[in-house]
């Protein structure tokens, strides 16, 4: 898909690692970070932890040699709650790439939006000159503490947005223009660049091309290839719907959260609350997954199972 869509950019998460890591295509890149586990030797858990992380960079690498810019690979949503936990990771994950050649300047760190993994980032940023995606972004009050934190690049979700306000109201179907998650992605554009912070913005998780279309102007989309093939097909000039010029006579207050005052405003949004942490149970699942396949491939022979 990335060969024949030719993207800028990449992203890969615990949950589509996990389906390639199933596929018969990429058996030779799971057998390369088992034999890397072994070779690191250490208690079981250890060994499955390292195979785990090789081959999220394995991925990474295979991906980068396919597009001119970055790839993301995320930390172990598990750590979401766990500041230096992310950050250990997070450099971990760099320094596996740098034994594979690559350059930090190739890659987005993904953390969970979190104060925790919002706080992490600042750091990786600060310090480690480490780029980062903050992903499962829901609410106002996530996007303004990552843009006062200086980090890379937010993705904040669109299509998970609509799928909770359509399970929990009364009405299910959305124009993109008064799609709930159109209309959280815009306000953030526009807070972003009415107050000059140069995070990018990149709006993810589509379940139409009615969201992308709305959403044209931001400064990145990140695409499923399924989506793709939709666009791909129609041939309709499109015109921006987010600008800078716009964002910067919109009438937003500049607002600054503290940990307080953002786990105040987030809690107050209930579909974001519920999203974030639904989102953080299923990327820890499928990583868990991923790590009893991992383990089978590495310790059930030697067990004579």
């Amino acid at each position: 898909a990335i060969e024949e869509y030719k993207p800028l950019d990449a992203t890969t998460n615990p949950s589509l690692i996990l389906a390639a890591a199933q596929m018969p295509a990429y058996q030779e890149l799971v057998d390369d970070a088992v034999a890397y586990g072994k070779k690191l030797g250490g208690s079981e858990e250890e060994q499955i932890k390292n195979a785990c992380d090789k081959l999220f960079v394995l991925f990474g690498a295979e991906i980068l040699k396919r597009i001119p810019g970055r790839v993301s690979t995320e930390v172990d949503a598990r750590l979401s709650f766990d500041k230096e936990g992310m950050i250990q990771r997070a450099r971990r994950l760099i320094d596996l790439y740098k034994e594979a050649g690559i350059g930090k300047d190739r890659i987005l760190i993904k953390l969970s939006s979190t104060w925790e993994g919002i706080q992490a980032g600042k750091v990786l940023e600060a310090e480690y000159g480490i780029h980062c995606n903050m992903t499962l972004l829901f609410s106002f009050a996530q996007a303004v503490a990552c843009a006062e934190a200086g980090v890379t690049l937010i993705s904040p979700f669109v299509g998970r947005i609509l799928d909770w306000y359509v399970a929990n109201g009364d009405k299910k179907t959305y124009e993109p223009s008064e799609d709930p998650g159109v209309k959280s992605v815009t306000k953030i554009y526009n807070y972003y660049k009415k107050f000059g912070y140069k995070t990018i913005v990149m709006g993810a998780s589509f379940r139409n091309t009615g969201e992308i279309k709305a959403l044209t102007g931001c400064d990145y989309l990140t695409i499923s290839p399924k989506l793709l093939a939709e666009l791909s097909k129609e041939y309709v000039k499109l015109t921006p719907t987010l600008s800078v010029k716009e964002a910067q006579a919109c009438e937003l207050e500049k607002i600054h959260l503290d940990e307080k005052a953002f786990r105040w405003h987030h809690n107050e949004d209930q579909m974001a609350v519920e999203k974030l942490s639904d989102g953080i149970r299923k990327f820890a699942a499928d990583a868990i997954k991923l790590e009893r396949m991992l383990k089978e491939r590495m310790f059930s022979a030697e067990n004579g199972k």
